[in-house]
């Protein structure tokens, strides 16, 4: 396999790498720069469980190879908040008890952040329409769609 020179953003940094072809952008996130909070799930952009942010529109990350993000501006679950300042996103998932396991909440919390930054009040059909490419097995997606709820009142300053 022939290796080939990327450059990328990726939350904010920029980031120059030489990968395999064949790479793709979970992987390089995880094993190339140490961003674990991409999650690998199905392995077949079913569950959602890898998506990312990628020039602004979520992604499965399992799907798109390293070398397609080469010029683009990436952003993964660690963008969002720290552990002593979490996001609005992140604070209303852990006020509304919105994960329970953990495995899927990167992929659902960095798709309902794509929605946010496009539709500031969105419908509570919406947030579920989104979300059908986000698998979850332990939730039911209740809290999950009111915590989403629950950031788009927060951005607004109406909650």
């Amino acid at each position: 396999m022939s290796a080939r020179k990327i450059n990328l953003t990726v939350n904010g940094e920029a980031v120059e790498a030489e990968v395999e072809a064949r790479l793709n952008l979970a992987d390089f996130l995880r094993q190339a720069i140490g961003l674990t909070g991409t999650h690998v799930g199905c392995e077949h952009g079913v569950c959602g469980a890898c998506t990312v942010i990628v020039d602004g529109r979520p992604a499965r990350a399992c799907l798109m190879l390293a070398v397609q993000a080469d010029g683009a501006k990436v952003e993964t679950v660690e963008s969002l908040g720290t552990p002593e300042s979490l996001s609005e996103l992140q604070q209303a998932f852990r006020d509304r008890h919105a994960l329970q396991c953990g495995f899927c909440t990167p992929g659902m919390l960095m798709t309902i952040e794509a929605l946010l930054r496009v539709e500031g009040s969105p419908t509570r059909e919406e947030i579920r329409d989104v979300l059908s490419g986000n698998l979850c097995r332990c939730t039911g997606y209740q809290a999950i769609v009111d915590a989403a709820l629950d950031a788009a009142e927060a951005r607004r300053g109406t909650r």
